[in-house]
């Protein structure tokens, strides 16, 4: 929508000025996301039920669907117990289970209480699955069909329950126990003819996940396979529920979310950053901060360790930033790639040694011409300094090696340690490495210049 924020503004002005028929017209021109949108940034606090109830029914589940936890919680504690009934009766059951994830106890009971049996049981079935799994993100809105019917018959099946359903792209086929045995896409469906049968056009080549896989996985799947939705399955291979894109994309943008915080040193936040309070800021970012600054005595004993060093050969100190920069640049640059390779399925922790290889051959090169570098600049810099020049250059070989290798090894050791390989990223990555050249460093001097 073009000039989104003046339509936001003259909302904002109906809602003030109380013309309420306007605003209902206007919020009519509003999609789903718009809507959660204006809710969510724009609209006062003591105005969010009489915003919600304005907008039109087609659009209201959905665009409750895409609000923040507070909000919603908001707007069902101001809405009549009818009403929190018939809107999360109209929500896609999986949007309702991430919803009572996230809201107050005396909310999530107050929603349970209202809605109907059937709802309710498949609620409370999304929330026993366990976090991040792929039946904790499924939904069961999906069409079924059987081996037996005709292509005719599944057409009349999905005019009769297909409203909705949350994709009519990608049917499955089941058996009279719910066995899954394949699945079919309506391409084929319109192309056939309407007497064949499904057992006909059929696809038993397909892909599921689950209930218990990580919905990591079903994303990589779905992205691997470039499909539309994919099934989830029990222990006994019946189909609950399926995975669709868009659920996925969700998935993708929380995951990788959350890698970056980790990576960047900070506990993960559900919240987005305007709406997070300050000290829940800092009380994410303390901890990692504390580590790091421990950790990072260990460099400062090195220093002092080689502290004569200093005295006899000033100039070691003054190269030495040079040198821990170049080997915490090096090793994050590796470990960022192999993070990203595992993440998206291309790297697994059997190709270690494979890895290891490649990064080894990649770093000598790296280093021999980053040390030619160095040594013309520092005899440039610094003329008579031959010695030196040799120390320096010789170390950061040496430095960069070591960097990538610990960088690219670092996070495939996490992962068979069942950690997020995203821990080890930048800021662990170069307090390692920092003491490593360092040790290199002053090693190689005290061989070289004798001190």
């Amino acid at each position: 929508m073009e000039n989104k924020e003046l339509f936001f503004e003259d909302l904002l002005n109906a809602i003030t000025e109380k013309k309420y028929g306007y605003l209902r017209r206007q919020l009519a021109e509003l999609d789903a996301p718009d809507a959660a949108e204006f809710l969510d940034e724009y609209a006062p606090e003591d105005a969010l039920a009489v915003v919600f109830r304005l907008l039109p029914k087609v659009n209201a589940a959905e665009a409750f669907a895409y609000l923040d936890a507070d909000v919603q919680a908001s707007i069902i504690g101001a809405i009549t117990d009818r009403e929190v009934g018939d809107l999360v009766n109209e929500l896609y059951t999986d949007d309702a289970a991430d919803m009572l994830e996230e809201l107050p106890a005396n909310v999530v009971k107050r929603v349970i209480t209202n809605v109907n049996r059937e709802t309710r049981e498949l609620i409370n079935q999304y929330l026993r699955y366990p976090e991040s799994s792929a039946g904790s993100v499924m939904t069961s809105e999906f069409i079924d069909l059987k081996l037996t019917m005709t292509v005719e018959d599944a057409f009349t099946r999905i005019r009769t329950i297909g409203e909705d359903k949350e994709t009519l792209y990608t049917l499955f086929v089941v058996d009279k126990n719910l066995k899954l045995e394949g699945v079919v896409n309506a391409r084929d469906l319109m192309l056939s003819e309407r007497d064949k049968m499904i057992s006909d056009i059929v696809n038993t080549g397909f892909v599921s996940v689950k209930t218990t896989d990580d919905q990591e996985y079903a994303a990589e799947l779905i992205s691997r396979y470039d499909l539309l939705a994919i099934p989830v399955t029990d222990k006994e291979e019946r189909l609950v529920g399926i995975i669709t894109v868009d659920d996925v994309i969700d998935v993708i943008q929380e995951e990788t979310t959350e890698d970056f915080e980790i990576m960047a040193a900070i506990t993960p936040s559900e919240k987005p950053y305007l709406k997070t309070g300050v000290f829940t800021l800092a009380k994410n970012r303390i901890i990692w901060l504390l580590i790091l600054m421990i950790s990072a005595t260990l460099t400062g004993t090195i220093l002092g360790h080689f502290e004569s060093a200093f005295t006899v050969v000033p100039l070691l100190v003054a190269l030495m930033p040079m040198l821990t920069d170049t080997g915490g640049n090096a090793g994050s640059q590796s470990s960022t790639l192999i993070i990203r390779g595992m993440a998206v399925g291309e790297i697994e922790s059997c190709d270690i040694v494979r890895v290891m290889w490649k990064e080894l051959r990649v770093s000598l090169l790296c280093g021999v011409i980053l040390a030619a570098v160095n040594f013309a600049r520092v005899l440039i810099m610094y003329p008579g300094e031959m010695n030196v020049a040799i120390v320096i250059s010789l170390s950061l070989v040496a430095t960069v090696v070591m960097a990538k290798v610990i960088g690219c090894c670092l996070p495939i050791v996490a992962k068979v340690c069942r950690l997020d390989p995203a821990i080890m990223a930048a800021p662990l990555i170069t307090t390692i490495v920092d003491a490593g050249a360092l040790l290199v460093y002053f090693s190689v001097a005290k061989s070289i210049l004798h001190i």
